[in-house]
């Protein structure tokens, strides 16, 4: 990526891609916005070309895609096993590859995160049963281009408590997106996230955070989902990242197991998580890993 500093308007052609990762031409975007005083002038962007943006679209399309066919299969007396294959099986069709296979020796295709697994947990052939709740974490990586998202589900009939846990953690996700806004901070989406998560009596997992995400599976910024307004690396348009929230029922600490993937709660109680992959533009968010295929892509 191309980092542009103190762009001013004479910096970019009226005819080029906009700056802000829409793909439209500067001069049907961001320019005419900067003109009618409707955004300011950005300090720093990224630019991104339009082939990026297309094949981040793709890969966080297919992701999702990938999220919804596995859905109806999460049910009593399926084995997350069971739930790595159909996934696997689903992103080769679709010529792409699990981003997590072999990763750091990561040894399956998926994530599945039961109960008090926090995050990485490994297939097995453990069944799910009723009252289980489960984080199911798919990472494509598609021509080069990789997307990220996960979501937690119930198994069955799920406690009154396992439902809040969830719906809240849905909540902080949605609303660390909504504090993302160009040449603000990284840390006004930790601040919005901890301050719901505890408000409801909940914590949140320090140790794991959200990621930047393009041609590489992990690259900066970082993107903790605790911390202060104002504080962290500016946000720039055209950054693509995660915001991925790991809420615990009780408290934020962990222990991983032996196999040195498996995150579980020190207490044993539930944590859920939730993801999107997101670009920010210069007066928003695209959430490209929440986006339907006949979606306009520029």
């Amino acid at each position: 990526m191309f980092l542009k500093n103190n762009l001013g308007k004479g910096d970019i052609g009226r005819n080029d891609p906009c700056f802000c990762g829409s793909g439209k031409k500067y001069k049907k975007c961001c320019l005419i916005k900067m003109e009618k005083g409707q955004i300011n002038q950005p300090s720093r962007v990224i630019n991104r070309s339009r082939s990026f943006i297309l094949g981040m679209v793709n890969a966080c399309r297919l992701t999702r895609r990938t999220l919804e066919f596995l859905t109806p299969y999460v049910k009593v007396g399926v084995s997350t096993e069971k739930l790595n294959q159909l996934a696997h099986d689903f992103m080769v069709k679709h010529k792409a590859y699990p981003a997590t296979l072999g990763y750091q020796g990561y040894p399956k295709s998926i994530c599945t995160s039961v109960n008090e697994v926090i995050c990485h947990g490994i297939p097995s052939e453990r069944e799910l049963v009723n009252g289980d709740i489960i984080n199911i974490d798919v990472s494509c990586q598609l021509d080069g281009y990789y997307g990220d998202a996960s979501v937690n589900l119930g198994v069955g009939e799920i406690s009154a408590n396992a439902k809040k846990l969830i719906e809240v953690t849905k909540e902080c996700l949605n609303l660390g997106i909504k504090a993302v806004k160009g040449n603000s901070f990284i840390g006004n989406i930790g601040y919005a996230i901890e301050n719901h998560a505890h408000k409801h009596g909940f914590s949140v997992v320090e140790e794991f955070v959200g990621h930047g995400i393009g041609r590489n599976f992990h690259e900066d910024p970082q993107v903790p989902h605790f911390g202060r307004q104002g504080g962290g690396v500016e946000i720039l348009p055209g950054m693509i990242f995660t915001i991925e929230p790991m809420i615990n029922q009780g408290n934020k600490e962990l222990r991983i197991l032996k196999d040195g993937w498996t995150a579980i709660t020190a207490d044993k109680k539930l944590s859920a998580q939730v993801e999107h992959t997101i670009l920010v533009t210069n007066d928003g968010v695209r959430i490209l890993t929440d986006e339907a295929d006949d979606d306009p892509i520029f």
